[in-house]
Formats: C-alpha cells, sequence, structure tokens
C-alpha cells in the first residue's frame, strides 16, 4: 500500500518485550490521539501488546515509529506490522481488555 500520505489506511500491529505494566497502553492511547488516529490497544495473554489503528498513512508511519520506542520503560525487541484496509468502524482510539 504504497501512494498518498494522506490516503487512509489501516495498521495491525503486536509488540514484543517488555511492553506490559510499563504504561505503554496509557502512551499508545495519547500518541494515537494526538496523531488523530482511531483503533485500540490492548494487553494480550502471552506478553505482547496488540494494537489496531487507522487514519492517514503518514500518520499511521509516525504511530509505528513510537511503536518501536514505546513508553519511556517499555523495552521493545520487535514490532510484528501489517497493513490493511480501512474499514472506518472506530469513532476513537481506546484500550481494549480481551
Amino acid at each position: 500500500m504504497d501512494g498518498n500520505p494522506e490516503e487512509r489506511a489501516r495498521l495491525h500491529a503486536v509488540v514484543e518485550g517488555r511492553v506490559q505494566g510499563v504504561n505503554f497502553r496509557y502512551y499508545t492511547v495519547r500518541t494515537a490521539r494526538r496523531l488523530g488516529l482511531t483503533g485500540w490497544v490492548a494487553n494480550r495473554w502471552d506478553g505482547t501488546v496488540e494494537t489496531v489503528a487507522e487514519g492517514p498513512r503518514a500518520a499511521l508511519e509516525a504511530f509505528l515509529d513510537f511503536l518501536h520506542e514505546g513508553s519511556p520503560a517499555a523495552r521493545v525487541t520487535r514490532v510484528n506490522a501489517r497493513w490493511e484496509r480501512p474499514t472506518g468502524e472506530f469513532t476513537d482510539f481506546t484500550v481494549r481488555y480481551l
């Protein structure tokens, strides 16, 4: 999905490392809202954090950069990300509980 940075897209990512218990979800919500994205973030049972975000491609690229860094106390070791077609199903960016 290359092209226009204003083109709407969807990013689905799973973040590995020390990402639970370090305010990762809080910083993810804050960053996503600042970038004007919609979607969600959740802790998974296996210790990873999963997120789905929709918005302009350029904002999602910045969000992906954030995911590689995480919150100040986080230690991200890997981000498994894939680009998908946006669905427009979200109205805000929230924490989900899986």
